[in-house]
């Protein structure tokens, strides 16, 4: 029973992109491990750029740098 948590910053992920992701990761399990879709669970969590840090600094801050 497989489970995949996808943590993504909540930087414009649409309902179509999580759709797609749920749909690709549960048939990539499918084909490389032979795992049933019905059986694979997949959890989409979008964290907001505060909650996110690389490099010592927050996305916020590296986005905002960024746009200049």
């Amino acid at each position: 029973m497989p489970y995949v948590h996808i943590r993504v910053t909540n930087e414009g992920v649409t309902a179509e992109h999580k759709r797609m992701l749920i749909e690709g990761t549960t048939r990539m399990l499918e084909q490389v491990l032979g795992k049933p879709p019905a059986s694979t669970f997949v959890v989409i969590e979008e964290v907001p750029t505060d909650n996110w840090g690389v490099g010592g600094e927050t996305v916020t801050r590296l986005r905002q740098r960024e746009q200049g």
